[in-house]
């Protein structure tokens, strides 16, 4: 059975009352009276009330999470990294899902809020400035990770998509790669844009002349179905290296191109964006740009007790690490 401030206060003959301010340290008890009560409550197992001391407090110690979906394979390290620093600092973490649908986020992100979080943290953020009245009104620190729609926003953590796209291209320009295909994903405008801008910055940098048969943006669809559609780059545009927005939309190529015996990377090279565990798993691995999920995940969760602690923050922008494996190869001397 659960050990109670009465047990206790049975215990060391004293009141309810004495107990409960030597638990909380309390000047009006003195040192050995709360030295001894604190030996008490130690030796017979109590464990304090979550809820009595959010009532004290006026904090609860938790963090709303919100995701995409808990299928999103970018998610587990930013959760990983969130959970650790949220923990240190004596915070539970509770995790909700938004489907990709800005209305469901908003709504997801005002529960969170009537169930009392101290902070909300948004990855794959799609509330923009759609919903940005909403977000002035909500009482509690927000920081949105990868946010997704222009707008106003109090704070936010990213991965520098423009970079990390011009890295991807240039890699693939190194290898003498001049007819570069790039498949975005319209589900994830912003990030898509950048990734798009990046891509078409390597090419400009290079003079190769940009063909815009070579930029494929499929209808919303699941990002590995898109990955599939993708290989008419190939077939019809005789691309010989494809930039893919993500991971998953790269494996979808890749599986394609296995089914219709496309050799990769001698006939095509494909390069992702992520990193996900599956990358490295895939025949052949998967060439991609690494985000550092776990840094940012533990970023945005610093990025929370700073902003509950009344510290003043800033918007980061973080670089990443071009990752080169099995699915891109040269196919002619450097131009």
């Amino acid at each position: 059975m659960l050990v109670t401030i009465k047990d206790i206060a049975k215990a060391a003959g004293v009141s309810h009352t004495t107990v409960s301010r030597a638990l909380r340290g309390h000047p009006a008890i003195s040192t050995e009276t709360t030295r001894h009560i604190q030996q008490l409550a130690e030796q017979m197992g109590y464990v304090p009330s979550a809820v009595a001391q959010s009532l004290n407090s006026r904090q609860t110690f938790t963090i709303g999470m919100v995701v995409t979906t808990i299928a999103d394979p970018f998610v587990p390290l930013v959760a990983e990294g969130i959970e650790k620093v949220a923990q240190e600092a004596g915070y539970s973490v509770f995790l909700m899902t938004s489907y990709n649908d800005p209305e469901r986020e908003m709504t997801v992100v005002e529960t969170l809020q009537r169930r009392r979080v101290d902070a909300i943290i948004v990855t794959a953020s799609r509330v923009g400035s759609l919903y940005g009245e909403q977000l002035e009104r909500i009482q509690v620190p927000i920081v949105l990770i990868n946010n997704q729609e222009n707008g106003e926003f109090l704070h936010s953590i990213a991965v520098d998509d423009v970079q990390g796209a011009k890295l991807a291209t240039e890699h693939l320009l190194a290898l003498g790669h001049r007819r570069i295909g790039y498949v975005g994903l319209l589900t994830r405008p912003k990030s898509n844009a950048h990734r798009l801008l990046g891509y078409q910055a390597a090419l400009q940098k290079a003079d190769i002349p940009q063909d815009p048969n070579l930029i494929f943006l499929p209808p919303p669809d699941d990002d590995f179905r898109c990955g599939e559609l993708a290989l008419s780059l190939h077939l019809k545009h005789q691309a010989t290296a494809i930039l893919c927005y993500n991971d998953i939309t790269a494996i979808g190529l890749l599986n394609t191109c296995q089914q219709n015996q496309i050799a990769v990377p001698q006939a095509l090279s494909i390069i992702g964006f992520d990193d996900i565990e599956a990358a490295q798993y895939v025949s052949p691995p998967l060439t991609t740009f690494r985000q550092p999920r776990l840094q940012m995940g533990e970023l945005a969760m610093q990025m929370i007790l700073d902003l509950l602690n009344k510290k003043s923050v800033e918007d980061q922008l973080l670089p990443g690490e071009l990752i080169i494996r099995g699915s891109t190869v040269q196919i002619y001397p450097e131009q």
